[in-house]
C-alpha cells in the first residue's frame, strides 16, 4: 500500500534517482576529483630536473593541489548543504578541467620546461586541485540520500573508495609517462577528468528535498514530500552558524589536530613518497610509483575502511591511541633510514596508522560535538587537510638544509606530530574513561 502511494508523488513532483544511484555517483565524483592529490608527486623528479627546483620549491609544487583542495572544503561543503551536491561538484570539476587543460597546453606548446614556467605550472596545479575538495561535497550528497542508521557504513565505504584514487594514479602516472611522455600523460588525465565530469553531470541527482526546492516548492512542502519518500536528513539552519558553534568547542580543535596529522599527513606523503624513493634510494620513477601508490596510498585507503569497523568495536579513542602509536613507529623507522627495507617497513607502518587514524577521528566527531556535528565535520575535514600543503614544503626545506640525508631526516617531523597525536588521543581516552562529555565542558 505504501509503495503504491509513493509512485504518484514521484511522478507528480518529477523526482528521480535512488539512494544507491546517489551514492554511486557521489562516490564517482569524489574518486575522479580526489585523484588530483597525486598530480605532481609521481612526476616530481622530471619537473625538478627540468626546472632545477630547490627542495622547498618542489615541496610547494607537489602541495599545490592540496592547497585549493583543502581550503575549498568548508565553503563548498556549506554550499552543498544549501543547494545539494550536484552544482558544487560540477563547479569544482569546471575549475579542475581548466587547470588540467592549462597544464597540457603548457607541456605541449613549450619547447622546454624551465624555471620561468614554475609560477604558471603552480597556478594550474592550484586549479587542478579544486577537485580534491569533492570529498566535502560528495559526503553531504550521500548523507542526504541515506537514513541516519546507515550513515556509518555508507560513508565509510564512500571514503574508502574515494581515497583509492591517489594511490591508483600514483601507480599509473609513471607508467603513462614511460609510454606517452609527460604531455601525453596529462592529456590522458584531462580526457579522464572530462569523461568523469560528463558521467557525473548526466546521471548524478541530488536528494529529493533539493530536487523539490529546485522546482520552486516551498521548504515545508519539500520537507514533507521528501520525508514520504524516505529522506531523513535535511539542512538545519545556518551552516556557518554550526561551523562557529563547532569552533567554540575545544574538542573540535583536538579532533582537528588529530586529522591534520593523519589525513593531512596522508595527503602530504602521497605526494612526497615518490620523491623520497627516487632521490633517497635512486629507484626508477615507475618503481617509486609502485612503492608510493601501493605501498602507502592504497594501503592507507583500505585501512580507513577497516579502521571504521575497528572504531566501532574498540571506540574511537582507543583506536586513535593504537593508530598514532603505529604512526610513531613508522616515522621512527623512516627517520633512521638505515636501509631500504627499514624505510619500506616504516612506510607501511605509517600507512596503516594514518588510515586507521582517519577513521577513528570521524568516529569521535558526533560523540564530542553533538550540538554541531555537521559544522565540526567540515571544520575538522577542511582545516585538518591543510597538512597536505603545509608539510611538503617543510620536508623540502629540510632537504635544502641537509642534502640527500634530509629526505630521511625530514620524517622526524612526523615523529613529533605522532607524539602530539598520542597525547591528544590519550586525553580523549581519559575523558571517555571518566565519562567526561562535551556537556561537561571538557575533552
Amino acid at each position: 500500500m505504501q509503495s503504491g502511494v509513493r509512485r504518484p508523488e514521484v511522478h507528480r513532483y518529477h523526482l528521480s534517482g535512488t539512494p544507491a544511484k546517489g551514492f554511486a555517483l557521489a562516490t564517482w565524483g569524489f574518486f575522479v576529483g580526489f585523484a588530483a592529490v597525486a598530480l605532481f608527486g609521481p612526476a616530481a623528479r622530471l619537473f625538478q630536473d627540468h626546472m632545477h627546483l630547490t627542495g622547498i620549491a618542489l615541496g610547494f609544487l607537489v602541495a599545490a593541489p592540496q592547497i585549493t583542495g583543502s581550503l575549498f572544503r568548508i565553503p563548498f561543503g556549506a554550499w552543498a548543504d544549501r543547494a545539494g551536491g550536484r552544482l558544487p561538484m560540477l563547479t569544482l570539476f569546471g575549475f579542475s578541467l581548466v587547470g588540467m587543460w592549462g597544464l597540457v597546453f603548457i607541456l605541449v606548446s613549450a619547447r622546454t620546461i624551465n624555471s620561468q614556467l614554475y609560477p604558471v605550472i603552480f597556478f594550474f596545479g592550484l586549479l587542478s586541485g579544486c577537485g580534491v575538495a569533492s570529498f566535502s561535497v560528495g559526503i553531504r550528497q550521500v548523507s542526504y540520500w541515506y537514513p541516519q542508521g546507515r550513515q556509518g557504513v555508507i560513508l565509510g565505504v564512500y571514503g574508502g573508495i574515494g581515497n583509492l584514487a591517489p594511490g591508483l594514479f600514483t601507480l599509473l602516472l609513471p607508467l603513462a609517462i614511460d609510454q606517452w611522455g609527460l604531455a601525453g600523460s596529462y592529456l590522458a588525465w584531462l580526457l579522464f577528468l572530462l569523461f568523469g565530469a560528463a558521467i557525473y553531470a548526466l546521471f548524478a541527482r541530488d536528494a529529493y528535498y533539493f530536487q523539490l526546492r529546485a522546482e520552486g516548492i516551498d521548504p515545508e512542502k519539500s520537507h514533507t514530500a521528501a520525508t514520504q519518500h524516505g529522506e531523513e536528513l535535511f539542512p538545519k539552519g545556518s551552516v556557518w552558524h554550526t561551523v562557529i558553534v563547532a569552533a567554540e568547542n575545544p574538542c573540535t580543535w583536538g579532533l582537528m589536530a588529530l586529522y591534520f596529522i593523519s589525513f593531512g599527513g596522508f595527503l602530504a606523503l602521497t605526494a612526497w613518497f615518490p620523491i623520497f624513493w627516487v632521490n633517497s634510494y635512486h629507484v626508477s620513477v615507475v618503481r617509486a610509483g609502485i612503492l608510493g601508490g601501493a605501498g602507502f596510498s592504497l594501503l592507507a585507503a583500505v585501512m580507513r575502511v577497516y579502521g571504521g569497523a575497528l572504531s566501532e568495536q574498540l571506540g574511537g579513542e582507543r583506536t586513535a591511541v593504537l593508530a598514532y602509536s603505529v604512526v610513531l613507529a613508522g616515522a621512527l623507522l623512516l627517520t633512521l633510514g638505515l636501509s631500504f627495507s627499514m624505510s619500506l617497513a616504516g612506510e607501511l607502518l605509517i600507512a596503516l596508522g594514518m588510515g586507521i587514524g582517519n577513521a577513528a577521528v570521524f568516529n569521535m566527531v558526533p560523540k564530542y560535538v553533538p550540538e554541531a556535528t555537521g559544522g565540526a565535520s567540515g571544520f575538522v575535514g577542511g582545516i585538518g587537510a591543510t597538512g597536505g600543503f603545509i608539510l611538503p614544503p617543510f620536508l623540502g626545506a629540510v632537504v635544502d638544509a641537509l642534502g640527500t640525508r634530509g629526505y630521511a631526516g625530514g620524517f622526524f617531523a612526523f615523529v613529533v606530530l605522532a607524539v602530539i597525536a598520542l597525547i591528544v588521543s590519550w586525553r580523549f581516552h581519559n575523558a571517555d574513561m571518566h565519562r567526561v562529555t562535551p556537556a561537561g565542558g571538557q575533552c
